[in-house]
């Protein structure tokens, strides 16, 4: 089983920068991926980024461009991080990191979530 601790969360005005970071502990050895996700009020929690073992990734529409997701992968993984730019206020989100498979340009989640963290963009 995974843990995962997400972090970094806060509130920014439009046009600042945030970096989420996201760490996981436990039985890490068997991650293919991990991805962050995001839930606004009254919306469905939508992919943001991923990243693979191998160092591939896939984003969003919505944020391709200003943000970068990074991790340290050596046999185990450490900590995902979500570098966050230009954020606007549509940004505005609870975010979550979960622990999956990433397959070309699919990623496919499973039941390891953390508890996620307040993202809040002001206008």
């Amino acid at each position: 089983q995974v843990q995962l601790v997400e972090s970094g969360g806060g509130l920014v005005q439009a046009g600042e920068s945030l970096t989420l970071s996201c760490a996981a502990s436990g039985s890490t050895g068997s991650i293919n991926a991990i991805a962050w996700y995001r839930q606004a009020p009254g919306k469905e929690r939508e992919l943001v980024a991923a990243i693979s073992s191998r160092g591939s990734t896939l984003y969003a529409d919505s944020v391709k461009g200003r943000f970068t997701i990074s991790g340290n992968y050596a046999k185990t993984w450490s900590t995902v991080n979500l570098q966050m730019n230009s954020l606007k206020p549509e940004d505005t989100a609870v975010y979550y990191c979960n622990v999956g498979t990433l397959l070309g340009s699919y990623y496919y989640d499973n039941d390891d979530w953390g508890q996620g963290t307040q993202v809040t963009v002001s206008s």
